[in-house]
């Protein structure tokens, strides 16, 4: 099976390399309107030129893009839930929980399941049941009964060699940090296809990079790629530990042994835990290795007291990886004087730190020496501006920095312009996200209550102004191509990526944090899959919903089947063997929109010990149409209803919001937030509001196209007859939009 078509799959297209076109047929033939057909069923329809290359391939071929749909689809799983006809609830209670529980201590009379159970007679009504109501263990499956109950369908484009290359070259190139989604493509396109000549984009990019060519065995090529020791640290980390970002042993470890702790005392095996991941994180490296690393370090081309300030940082991990590479003993080798003098220095301490030279002079009011230093690193020196404006005032700030504006790269820039009215606001709280940590709120920064409102507004403004004024110079040095531009609107509503980025897979279509989609219908269903492909064993993953009020929350779980407008499936505890297993949510907006309520975020959390399994895939289907759920078996799950989904592939996640409801806008906004706790009890609404706040903030494509526009005095025209279109189609390689982000 061809893996770029996985890849093409995520852009809503079909690869077809050329040498698949065996044909030259004029009519239609049967294999292909079965193979239509079948696609429509899973909601996906094709485009002309599409068809007209699928009607030449080989059945053969069309077979395989069929299996890769279905596969990504889900429809080989098991999406049977526990309860059948879920949708009419069973009317279980705490109490029938607590007869059954002593009526298995005391052995009494009732019908004994297959897990061992006993249910009292006037408990639950076994005969609506899928399994065991008392532990969540399955019994019964059924197959996918209902297809096509979507109302449109997602129209799938040809994708071409010459496609999948210049998608390739996007990604590398890209000015933002790729996704979990774009590093997998990248990696499996990096697989099949010769590396383009591209100037490398961002420094997590290189880091695939660096890995072909040391599969290649041709570590010598990566000296030219790494400009600096922090390079090297990120790439011996990633290998080891699978995170592109250089995230602290402490906070892996800490994020795994609160993972594996829990509510009942006798389950907790946060100890155990501990030491297992102290054994995982431990350093072993070849002589080969060592002397690659030794090579890098000592062929770079930096001053060696530069290098140890560029070390500092992160001591700690440094020392680690110098006695684990035996990079000291390398040190003593004829040709490594370079790196034995770089070791002396780092140990002995003998240079200087810049952020600590800042400092110094800062915590001194030294401004001339302050923002002498602060513009000899232009990016840094953005990403402190705001407090600086506090700390020195702003004129002297902005003055200061508008003598390198023009070497801050574009992302700062649409950065600084997005969060400024979140900053400079005295009463609101920010949504940050530590490195390897979970999403939280903090505090607005103390000096803002020495300013006035008038001159918070003030500063607000003068950001904006001054970074758009940037852009728009540079936007007005590139001639333009026409004289009209068409911006498709629905690019106003897709943020620019830039900031969040997702640590999810979306295997059947990318989407940007904080993208919104339209619910068409009334009802909104959510779903859970997990499970596939491990021996049956006790893996409870809990699919909730939290429903916020202007005064109040309700929830929605496994502990609370049926509440206002949310009904849920019921609560699964053990997988059965190989096939995975289901939850679902189904959401009522019009009874949710009587009720008042304002917002409903759509949570997973793993119950069990440990983080969320790998391949865990949530999302949500709503259709125009009905969407109906079995009688027999309960299952309610129709590919073609599916609006997104996402594959949960990081180890460190409890607890991961994946998307909020907006009731009156009728608007599901995707967003991902990890939050620590096994329930659904442990989200903190506020780190919500924060974050949709910060989402909602974000530069649209379709604003950051209207300022290319005017700063190119180009008309904005309302039909796509115009010199420059751009469509929801273009902007789906979110890669390909940073080309926007001029530097």
């Amino acid at each position: 099976m061809n893996p770029l078509l996985k890849v093409s799959i995520r852009q809503q297209a079909i690869f077809i390399p050329d040498n698949a076109i065996t044909n030259n047929y004029d009519t239609l033939t049967g294999n292909t309107g079965l193979l239509v057909a079948n696609l429509a069923s899973l909601g996906y329809g094709v485009s002309e030129p599409l068809l007209k290359a699928l009607n030449n391939t080989v059945p053969g071929f069309q077979l395989t893009i069929l299996e890769m749909l279905r596969d990504v689809t889900g429809v080989n799983k098991n999406w049977t839930p526990l309860v059948k006809d879920w949708l009419v609830p069973t009317g279980e209670s705490i109490i029938d929980h607590i007869v059954t529980f002593f009526a298995n201590i005391y052995k009494t009379k009732g019908p004994v399941l297959p897990c061992g159970h006993t249910i009292p007679a006037n408990t639950f009504p076994l005969q609506r049941y899928n399994g065991c109501p008392f532990c969540g263990t399955p019994f019964e499956f059924g197959a996918i009964e209902d297809y096509k109950q979507g109302s449109e369908q997602k129209i799938l484009e040809l994708w071409t060699s010459k496609d999948a290359a210049n998608f390739l070259a996007d990604l590398l190139s890209s000015k933002t940090a790729l996704d979990a989604t774009q590093m997998d493509s990248l990696k499996i396109l990096l697989s099949e296809l010769p590396l383009p000549q591209v100037q490398v984009g961002m420094k997590e990019t290189l880091m695939a990079v660096t890995d072909l060519y040391i599969s290649r065995n041709e570590a010598e090529k990566v000296q030219s790629l790494f400009n600096s020791p922090t390079d090297v640290l990120r790439y011996l980390w990633y290998k080891h530990t699978g995170f592109l970002q250089i995230i602290e042993p402490g906070t892996i470890l800490k994020r795994k042994v609160t993972n594996n702790s829990h509510l009942v005392a006798k389950l907790n095996n946060s100890a155990h835990t501990k030491l297992n991941v102290k054994a995982a994180l431990k350093l072993k490296y070849t002589r080969k290795e060592s002397v690659m690393v030794a090579s890098w370090l000592n062929n770079m081309n930096l001053d060696t007291a530069k290098m140890c300030e560029m070390m500092h940082p992160k001591r700690g991990m440094w020392v680690r990886f110098i006695r684990a590479l035996r990079l000291a003993e390398y040190s003593k080798r004829t040709g490594y004087d370079k790196l034995r003098d770089l070791l002396d220095k780092f140990y002995k301490e003998d240079y200087e730190v810049w952020q600590g030279l800042v400092e110094h002079y800062k915590l001194r009011y030294d401004v001339t020496t302050t923002f002498a230093l602060l513009q000899q690193r232009p990016g840094l020196f953005a990403r402190s501006l705001f407090a600086n404006m506090l700390w020195f005032g702003s004129d002297i700030a902005i003055a200061a920095f508008m003598d390198i504006i023009d070497k801050v790269p574009a992302r700062l820039l649409f950065t600084l312009a997005m969060y400024a009215e979140n900053y400079f606001d005295k009463t609101n709280t920010r949504s940050v996200k530590p490195l390897g940590g979970v999403n939280k709120n903090i505090p607005p920064n103390r000096m803002l209550a020495m300013y006035t409102d008038e001159q918070l507004e003030e500063m607000q403004a003068a950001v904006v102004d001054l970074c758009f004024l940037a852009v728009k110079t540079r936007f007005a040095k590139i001639p333009a191509t026409g004289k009209t531009m068409y911006i498709e609107p629905s690019l106003f509503k897709i943020p620019v990526s830039i900031g969040d980025r997702s640590d999810t897979v979306q295997d059947m279509s990318a989407a940007l944090m904080g993208a919104r989609f339209a619910v068409e219908g009334n009802s909104v269903r959510l779903f859970m899959q997990w499970g596939t492909g491990l021996h049956a064993q006790h893996m409870d993953m809990d699919l909730s919903c939290l429903i916020a009020y202007n005064n109040k929350t309700e929830r929605c779980s496994y502990s609370a089947l049926t509440v206002t407008g949310c009904k849920h499936s019921g609560d699964i505890r053990h997988i059965p063997n190989k096939i995975g297993t289901a939850e679902y949510i189904e959401i009522d907006l019009a009874e949710l929109q009587k009720a008042g309520a304002k917002y409903v975020s759509f949570t997973c959390n793993a119950y069990s010990n440990g983080s969320i399994t790998p391949n865990l895939v949530v999302g949500w289907m709503n259709s125009k149409h009905k969407m109906t759920v079995s009688e027999n078996t309960g299952v309610a799950y129709d590919p073609s209803c599916v609006q997104h989904q996402v594959r949960v592939v990081n180890d460190l996640s409890k607890g991961l919001v994946f998307g909020v409801l907006d009731v009156q806008r009728r608007e599901i906004i995707w967003l991902e937030m990890q939050f620590s706790g096994q329930i659904v009890q442990n989200l903190d609404t506020r780190n919500v509001e924060a974050l949709l706040k910060k989402l909602n903030s974000k530069l649209t494509i379709g604003e950051l196209l209207k300022i290319k526009a005017e700063a190119q005095h180009l008309q904005l025209v309302e039909t796509p007859e115009a010199d420059e279109v751009y469509t929801t189609r273009w902007a789906q390689n979110t890669a390909a939009v940073t080309k926007l982000l001029i530097d």
